[in-house]
């Protein structure tokens, strides 16, 4: 069976990972780790990355059995680890993408950038919320339902979901931290943002 580009590109970054400082990245983040991995947990899943091959994983029974995560996990997790500006702080203040700090505030991501997702969450306010609930997410006060959800333990990003109406499809909206691009690349925030609302999805279907 052919390698996906996705795949091929995901595993060139474990060898990348190898040439990072490991010992920065357990300081900054006060990650667990032993001689063979460094663990994380990444949108309500435990991860662990395998110190001495990059190899990113993520299991649902402590480790009992383990799956080789997809690009978009791997990625988001090797920027964090990897990108991230050792003396990089959280403001506690929130925005859209798109109006983050360094970037282009008039260039907008795409229009409707989550209008696919908003549709499918719509009229499913209350099995949104226990999703966000199983994730770990802290009520917010805006929107028909809102959450401060842990994409890690040590960074937040927030829910906001508004119903539709007989005037107005439904709105979903992600705000990240100002400095989110002091942990990540913009390009990533999209990677993170779509495992995010994959995992939110699976939680509703179930």
């Amino acid at each position: 069976m052919r390698t996906s580009n996705y795949d091929q590109m995901r595993d060139r970054m474990e060898t990348e990972f190898l040439n990072y400082d490991q010992e920065m990245m357990i300081r900054k983040y006060g990650l667990a780790h032993d001689d063979k991995y460094l663990y994380l947990t990444f949108v309500g899943r435990k991860c662990r990355v395998a110190r001495d091959s990059g190899r990113v994983e993520w299991t649902e029974d402590d480790f009992c059995h383990a799956v080789h995560a997809d690009y978009n996990v791997s990625m988001t997790i090797f920027d964090v680890l990897c990108y991230a500006k050792e003396d990089g702080c959280l403001s506690g203040r929130f925005t859209p993408v798109n109006q983050l700090k360094g970037t282009v505030q008039s260039a907008s991501p795409g229009k409707d950038l989550f209008g696919k997702t908003a549709k499918q969450f719509d009229r499913h306010t209350e099995q949104l919320a226990r999703a966000c609930e199983l994730l770990g997410g802290q009520k917010e006060t805006v929107g028909d339902v809102s959450y401060r959800l842990p994409l890690f333990d040590f960074l937040p990003v927030i829910l906001q979901f508004w119903e539709s109406d007989e005037e107005f499809p439904p709105v979903l909206k992600l705000m990240w931290d100002e400095n989110i691009l002091s942990y990540m690349h913009f390009e990533t925030t999209f990677f993170a943002a779509g495992h995010l609302l994959e995992r939110l999805t699976d939680l509703i279907l179930e």
